[in-house]
């Protein structure tokens, strides 16, 4: 498997039954407020941010009325709780480094959950710097075969390459060809719009912080340490994104 990358794509686009409904909601609705407010406007056309979290909350059924409460939420038209970015660093079993994304209404609290998952999973938090360099902003394509199908995967890669692509995994998923695109975070949106008219189909897009240093996990036991603690960390009602530099 190469990298943590491809196994998180498909390990959440399988398991979005496995978390509990409602907190997918939660998670994405704060996802939104986030995007409206550091965008500064609640018109996903303008706000690309935006744009890419309603389709991640269309893929999921999020309803139209928490779609719009969670801008009307980042414009300042509802009372409540400011919500805050939060970025954690950290090495977790087997000296793996780990970014954690988190939105969150209370900086210690998420602080405390997250410091106690690595601390009773044989990690480590760190400060800021501490694993960040091991990683670069990426933008992120989640990519599916032509429809036509009159081409094979070399030749896929060849056409996305030539579109502008930097770096392209391939992997089959529900018997089915796809490609995790990645690319420059400023060009996502260019990227993106050019492989749809090319005819593939983009289930997702965004950014991610892609590591640029493997560490290679060669036991089952640390493997499953790993996938655990990573679960773990993912299931926390604050945490919105995580990412590792392991390789299976």
């Amino acid at each position: 498997m190469s990298g943590h990358s491809k196994w998180s794509t498909i390990k959440r686009q399988k398991g979005v039954a496995d978390i509990k409904r409602g907190q997918t909601f939660t998670k994405l609705a704060n996802a939104i407020t986030i995007a409206v407010k550091l965008g500064d406007s609640g018109d996903p056309e303008s706000n690309p941010r935006l744009r890419m979290t309603i389709e991640e909350a269309k893929a999921v059924n999020l309803p139209k009325e928490n779609v719009q409460r969670a801008i009307d939420r980042g414009l300042g038209k509802l009372p409540g709780q400011t919500l805050e970015e939060v970025l954690y660093e950290g090495f977790g079993p087997g000296k793996i480094a780990f970014l954690i994304e988190g939105v969150t209404d209370n900086k210690m609290r998420t602080l405390q959950l997250v410091k106690n998952i690595f601390e009773k999973n044989g990690g480590s938090l760190g400060g800021q710097g501490s694993v960040a360099y091991m990683f670069e902003r990426k933008g992120e394509i989640r990519v599916k075969s032509l429809e036509s199908r009159v081409k094979n995967k070399d030749e896929e890669i060849l056409e996305l390459i030539d579109l502008g692509a930097e770096e392209i995994e391939d992997y089959i998923e529900d018997n089915m060809q796809k490609y995790l695109v990645y690319t420059q975070s400023s060009e996502l949106n260019t990227m993106g719009n050019k492989i749809t008219q090319a005819g593939f189909g983009v289930e997702s897009q965004g950014l991610v912080f892609k590591p640029n240093i493997l560490v290679p996990i060669k036991d089952d036991e640390t493997a499953k340490k790993v996938l655990d603690f990573t679960e773990k960390l993912e299931e926390l009602d604050d945490v919105q994104k995580v990412f590792a530099n392991f390789e299976l």
